[in-house]
């Protein structure tokens, strides 16, 4: 089967034949043994790694070449931005069009643009201009790429094993976050070029996966699994549905749960982005190499990989808007982290006790949201979440570039903390968030 499963015929007997009408059997091939789900795993991990490397080593670059810390903060600005921009389009295409071909021609993109980086460099040609073009082609190729990246994974894994490939795709996230800081830093000592030669290489390897593997192209939709008994109304309003490009938006729009959600993590991510660029320009000022710097920012993602572990006790522990809540809150103090005393250390815990709930909060997500949608408009939502979620943050980076140019590092950092604390203050007053259950026990209610 093409989610990862093999069928075995077993037989029952009472005499020396077997019964003509045995029911067939169905058993699961262990995830590690499926080889189109690791496969596409590993070429997310690689382009995932490559990102990483991007968001440390470009303001790095902008940085040296430029000393100007509104320019350093324009490539992610940038980035995120023609990633926001293209995002609906990303979720129309990849609900209408070949997923595969999408991420070919993507990563394909992809590589001609990280390519042409240290090219430049070593023609002596790279320009200010030259790299903030990147980081847009970069941007769009998130926007169509990131939901067909998502949609591959669960058109290759049965629905009984969706949590466990999750729980693994979370140990790419947080494995490429803790890897990545570090190893621009690293590399961008070796030379100004090696972490652009790096982003390539991942992204080549990841444009061979696409090439290699083979997963369903196409959106399923309600008629691939009629049985003769079809309802029409909900196959004519699927067949609507996937002709509005909004329909991922207005189906987020219509939850009275998801609405106070995307509004918090939007914060979170503002206020994350906002906070980059003055830690960064904090332990430079402290004497802190490059390497130092990757290797605090990692903290959130030595956190993140703790707390894969967690994610079940926590959510046994609280529903999904006390967590969301808590995690929210606690970000507000650690923004503050590297003003206190003890440098990157300091930074590294803070981010480390934050990225402990990063796994929760990303499997909330996929529970509240991805796996209660249709396939048919599966990219759309999900495009139209990753694009709410990121809408802030090119304004964070700006703006943290700006307080920076106007404001001691410090004060910035003291602003971004005070903006974060008043925008969560009308969510927990509400009681919206307080009282959201898992779907499970909503349903539990329900039937009661």
């Amino acid at each position: 089967m093409s989610t990862g499963t093999t069928t075995t015929s077993t037989t029952t007997s009472t005499t020396t034949s077997a019964a003509p009408d045995a029911a067939p059997a169905t058993t699961l091939v262990p995830l590690r043994r499926n080889r189109r789900f690791q496969a596409l795993w590993a070429g997310q991990a690689g382009s995932t790694l490559g990102l990483q490397i991007i968001d440390t080593a470009y303001p790095l670059l902008l940085l040296a070449l430029t000393g100007s810390s509104t320019l350093a903060a324009a490539f992610g600005a940038l980035q995120i931005g023609a990633s926001v921009l293209f995002g609906i389009h990303g979720g129309s295409v990849a609900d209408r069009y070949d997923r595969r071909r999408i991420l070919v021609v993507g990563d394909t993109t992809r590589l001609i643009a990280c390519a042409s980086v240290p090219l430049a460099m070593a023609l002596d040609r790279l320009t200010v201009a030259h790299s903030l073009l990147v980081a847009v082609v970069v941007g769009a190729t998130i926007a169509y790429t990131g939901p067909v990246r998502l949609l591959a994974v669960r058109s290759v894994v049965p629905p009984e094993q969706l949590r466990q490939a999750l729980a693994q795709d979370e140990a790419r996230m947080s494995g490429a976050g803790l890897i990545g800081p570090p190893l621009a830093g690293a590399l961008f000592g070796l030379g100004r070029a090696a972490p652009f030669v790096g982003t390539a290489l991942t992204s080549l390897f990841s444009l061979v996966v696409a090439l290699l593997v083979r997963f369903p192209g196409r959106p399923e939709s309600p008629a691939d699994h009629a049985t003769g008994t079809e309802d029409t109304d909900s196959a004519e309003d699927t067949r609507t549905a996937e002709g509005a490009a909004l329909a991922g938006y207005r189906y987020l729009a219509g939850s009275a749960l998801l609405r106070p959600v995307l509004a918090v993590v939007l914060l979170i991510n503002l206020a994350g982005s906002a906070m980059l660029l003055p830690v960064m320009v904090v332990l430079r000022g402290q004497g802190t190499s490059n390497a130092g710097i990757g290797l605090a920012l990692a903290g959130e993602a030595v956190g993140a990989l703790a707390g894969a572990l967690l994610v079940r006790r926590l959510h046994r522990l609280a529903g999904p808007g006390a967590l969301l809540l808590a995690v929210s809150w606690l970000t507000v103090p650690v923004i503050l982290a590297p003003l206190l005393p003890g440098g990157p250390a300091t930074v590294f815990a803070g981010l480390f006790l934050v990225g402990l709930g990063v796994p929760t909060l990303r499997v909330m997500i996929d529970l509240l949201v991805f796996q209660q949608v249709p396939d048919a408009l599966r990219g759309r939502v999900i495009a139209a979440t990753m694009t709410m979620f990121t809408v802030g943050m090119p304004a964070g980076t700006v703006g943290s570039g700006l307080l920076l140019d106007h404001l001691s590092p410090a004060a910035a950092l003291g602003t971004v903390a005070a903006l974060l604390a008043a925008g969560l203050v009308p969510a927990t007053a509400g009681r919206t968030l307080r009282r959201a259950a898992w779907p499970e026990q909503a349903a539990a209610r329900t039937a009661a």
